[in-house]
């Protein structure tokens, strides 16, 4: 019965809202990530795409709007399949359930500053100003800014959409990003658990050693910058990711039902 009360929702809403085939095929012109996707799994991930923008609020700072910075149908359509790229390995529901904590993607001109307070391993607190170019809360807005968002979508590890959603995905289960979101039942706490530390004392150790780490070291600032960097490079540069940290990557795969690095990225 709930099966075919999602598909009747389903074909309610392809009658009310057609999907923009020519928009989705510039939408991939303009991102090697999207383009890379084989045509059967674009197309769902556009339809889906289609869906999470009638879903979801996008919004421009009033700045990008008195700017009269463009943002068309295939850049809003770029923005959702980035978002949806995530979860594009799970079902409907799944991928309904994990995205809905994200109720508004707001879109600021530019990397903005927070007061950061710390405490390292000593027990002292440290301040700093900390510049972002994305952040998110459990229940607030995804916040990303414009440069960031225009500088991803290529096949080089860095997005700033998939991380910052990977956050959300991160807080399915707590409050904070703590680089332990919900896993499905065939998954072992405690193999994610073990992975992850392996990954996280590799990078600090590197960097101890003074040496360049595979990926961002921006994953060695916290478990949960951890989680969202190596999802990053999951989706755009897997390649890299399977050679650094390859029981990581076999890792994700598992857990997003994916597997970038043979599937489509070549």
């Amino acid at each position: 019965m709930l099966q075919r009360l999602r598909h009747w929702r389903a074909a309610r809403f392809e009658a009310r809202h057609p999907f923009p085939e020519h928009d989705w095929r510039e939408t991939r012109t303009r991102l090697p990530l999207l383009a890379a996707l084989p045509d059967a799994e674009a197309d769902r991930l556009g339809h889906r795409a289609w869906r999470f923008l009638h879903e979801k609020r996008l919004s421009l700072h009033p700045d990008l709007v008195a700017q009269h910075v463009e943002f068309d149908a295939p850049a809003r359509l770029a923005l959702a399949a980035q978002a949806c790229l995530l979860t594009l390995g799970w079902s409907e529901r799944d991928h309904h359930d994990a995205l809905a904590g994200v109720h508004e993607i707001l879109i600021l001109p530019k990397a903005f500053h927070r007061r950061v307070e710390e405490m390292d391993e000593f027990g002292v607190m440290h301040e700093y100003d900390d510049e972002r170019a994305g952040e998110t809360s459990h229940q607030g807005p995804v916040v990303v800014a414009y440069p960031d968002l225009m500088a991803s979508g290529g096949l080089d590890g860095f997005n700033v959409l998939i991380h910052e959603l990977s956050h959300k995905l991160d807080m399915g289960n707590s409050l904070d990003a703590d680089g332990y979101p919900p896993l499905s039942g065939d998954m072992a706490p405690q193999e994610w658990h073990r992975t992850f530390t392996a990954v996280w004392d590799d990078l600090q150790a590197r960097l101890a050693r003074g040496e360049a780490t595979p990926i961002d070291d921006y994953a060695a600032s916290h478990p949960g910058e951890c989680f969202a960097v190596s999802c990053e490079y999951f989706f755009t540069a897997p390649r890299i990711l399977h050679k650094a940290y390859p029981a990581l990557y076999d890792l994700l795969s598992r857990y997003f039902r994916q597997d970038p690095a043979s599937e489509y990225i070549h």
